[in-house]
């Protein structure tokens, strides 16, 4: 089994991508006009459809990037540029505006039924982010019981975002706005310094090799 560091660092980059406090106020903009039981019924599909996504990824990742002929280090440090990209954009509020920009289009085509699968599942829980993530620390939990210590983090960072959604309101209510915003930064600079890292071990593998 993989160490707790290594455990403990996956489920940060997992959990510090997806976002989940930053999801409550758009969960609750795409869900609105819902009663209590639907929104309970989309929260739940959506982090079903959320987690299959990346277990595939948390599984296959290296085979997906065999396929494409691309090697682990050279994703490393790809993935960790992306990474560090998503945490600037968290730094200075550009990816919120986003994610409300995408929640915004799926209300005015009327996705209310399909609204689970897009765009809470992907791209806004299950998101490029959220994937690179998980295919970077698939190269880190190798065999059987490495894949399988990475699907459980993901199903507690999906438990964990499952858990935002339903007390999504009194979560907005609680952090405000100036809360929203301060604890978004803060994952941010996290995200980022997690991100140098990937680079930086990327980099030292190619060298290596």
């Amino acid at each position: 089994m993989p160490l707790f560091d290594t455990v403990f660092n996956a489920f940060v980059t997992i959990l510090v991508t997806i976002d989940p406090p930053g999801l409550a106020p758009l969960f609750l903009a795409v869900t609105r006009g819902m009663n209590r039981e639907q929104r309970l019924q989309v929260s739940v599909r959506a982090s079903v459809i959320a987690f299959v996504v990346l277990a595939v990824f948390a599984v296959a990742g290296a085979a997906i990037l065999t396929v494409f002929g691309i090697t682990l280090p050279a994703f490393r440090v790809a993935g960790g540029f992306l990474l560090f990209f998503i945490a600037f954009e968290m730094v200075f509020e550009k990816r919120q505006d986003r994610k409300e920009k995408i929640s915004d289009v799926a209300i005015t085509r009327d996705h209310i039924h399909n609204i689970a699968a897009f765009p809470l599942a992907i791209p806004l829980i299950a998101g490029p982010g959220a994937i690179s993530a998980t295919v970077l620390l698939s190269g880190s939990f190798q065999g059987w019981t490495g894949q399988l210590a990475l699907v459980l983090i993901i199903l507690a960072c999906l438990a964990a975002t499952y858990l935002v959604f339903v007390l999504a309101e009194r979560i907005d209510q609680f952090l405000g706005q100036t809360g929203r915003s301060i604890l978004t930064r803060l994952l941010g600079v996290i995200l980022a310094a997690l991100a140098v890292q990937f680079v930086a071990d990327g980099i030292k593998a190619l060298m290596a090799a």
